[in-house]
């Protein structure tokens, strides 16, 4: 590992911001009635290995922005954190996890007229033909499909779910790329017409057979390897119990299914409506094909998930209660969270929301990471993945020619807020 470039001044600037705006009773006036308990406030293990100064500087604005033994709610003022789940609080995809078991124990049910359109409006042509082909029509609607063992149907499932066929040909067309991922979508839709019960018992199964599983392991569905196993990052669990400690309202806010998070999340001791994700239309407590939406984006229009920008529509319509299109756009910086956790482009748009701390898991994803190096208001962290961290990027990130992606896919420039265009940037922190 190397030394962060910009640490030095991040360092600066962050104590400049906490000593203009922190506040030991940030909680508001709920936070304020109650007595802080100074014996329950927490640092973070020193134990648990953090990149440089990481820890230090979380510290540092944890002492200073939450309040000592308050349970922080953001409804009163508490200030709110807030973490993308998979590859940022764990290793690995809780989503294609609960995926892969339903494959693998025949939990996929025949689409409505064995009609793979019907699953998801982005499906391209080649994959609804490929899935047909593959699944066939002998199966009738709303019956499980028998991708145990029949393989073609299972790998051509697995192959949708990774953006394309097993033929190579894209999977989904004609969304909004700053909106939705089709894929990550379609793992929740694939979840139609069961009940919430069993989806929840699903991802259960899921959590205990991916954490049993030795680390490193992969499994088979089909025929296809794919990743086996999950693990909690110790030091994101005690990043969370710390933050807790200290009054912030700490949620998720995830691109997998909201009931599979709210599984999970129970480890962290968060309650169900502090764990936020993909949310499916549910009808008479089944699930149907269709999801909810946001931002005046209609239910059932399925154009929109936790998905970058889509991520900051949840957030402004569950935690600051805007409603309509007004919840795309950033809200006031009194309004909106002091610490935010990803580490990939999903996560882009609600870490430059944050107004403290933005802490970025590096996984050389190229916008996210030229956002995080560019560093431009000092407020960005960068620490290398917990478990089998990436290796350094041989080349630049491509920040000045083509790592962002626009609304219709067409790649170009990241630029600042101002408006500049950020340089390429140097991957240092592996």
């Amino acid at each position: 590992m190397k030394s962060f470039h910009t640490r030095a001044a991040w360092v600066g600037a962050l104590a400049g911001v906490i000593a203009l705006t922190a506040s030991c009773s940030s909680g508001g006036d709920g936070a304020a009635a109650a007595a802080p308990d100074t014996s329950s406030c927490a640092a973070l293990d020193a134990g648990l290995e953090w990149f440089g100064e990481n820890r230090q500087l979380l510290d540092r604005m944890i002492a200073e922005k939450g309040t000592c033994g308050v349970d922080g709610d953001a409804a009163k003022g508490a200030p709110l954190a807030l973490f993308d789940w998979d590859n940022t609080v764990v290793k690995n995809d809780i989503g294609s996890a609960t995926a892969y078991w339903m494959i693998r124990n025949d939990k996929i049910l025949q689409p409505e007229g064995a009609d793979w359109a019907s699953t998801s409006r982005f499906l391209a042509p080649d994959a609804i033909a490929a899935l047909g082909a593959a699944c066939g029509n002998e199966v009738p609607p709303g019956l499980p499909l028998p991708t145990a063992s029949d393989l073609d149907c299972a790998d051509e499932i697995v192959a949708v779910l990774d953006d394309e066929t097993t033929s190579g040909k894209p999977a989904f067309a004609g969304y909004d790329h700053r909106r939705t991922k089709p894929a990550y979508a379609w793992a929740v839709q694939l979840m139609g017409g069961h009940s919430v019960d069993e989806v929840t018992e699903y991802a259960r199964a899921a959590r205990t057979e991916n954490l049993a599983a030795p680390e490193g392991a992969e499994q088979t569905v089909g025929t296809t390897e794919v990743d086996g196993y999950v693990r909690y990052y110790p030091q994101i669990a005690d990043l969370v119990k710390v933050l807790r400690t200290n009054g912030f309202d700490v949620r998720i806010i995830s691109a997998s299914a909201e009931p599979v998070v709210r599984v999970w999340s129970e480890e962290l001791g968060l309650t169900p409506e502090r764990a936020m994700g993909v949310r499916p239309v549910v009808e008479n407590g089944v699930l149907t094909r269709h999801l909810q939406g946001c931002g005046g984006v209609a239910d059932g229009e399925d154009s929109v998930i936790p998905y970058i920008d889509g991520k900051r529509c949840q957030v402004n319509e569950v935690v600051f209660g805007v409603n309509g299109p007004a919840a795309f756009d950033q809200l006031p910086a009194d309004r909106r969270q002091v610490f935010a956790a990803g580490d990939s482009v999903t996560d882009v748009t609600f870490l430059g929301d944050a107004t403290g701390a933005r802490l970025v898991i590096n996984r050389n994803n190229a916008e996210l990471m030229c956002n995080a190096y560019d560093n431009s208001d000092d407020r960005w962290l960068v620490n290398p993945m917990f478990l089998d961290p990436k290796d350094r990027a041989e080349e630049p990130y491509p920040c000045s020619t083509k790592a962002y992606t626009a609304a219709d896919g067409g790649k170009g420039a990241v630029h600042r807020a101002d408006g500049s265009v950020i340089e390429d940037q140097a991957d240092t922190v592996y």
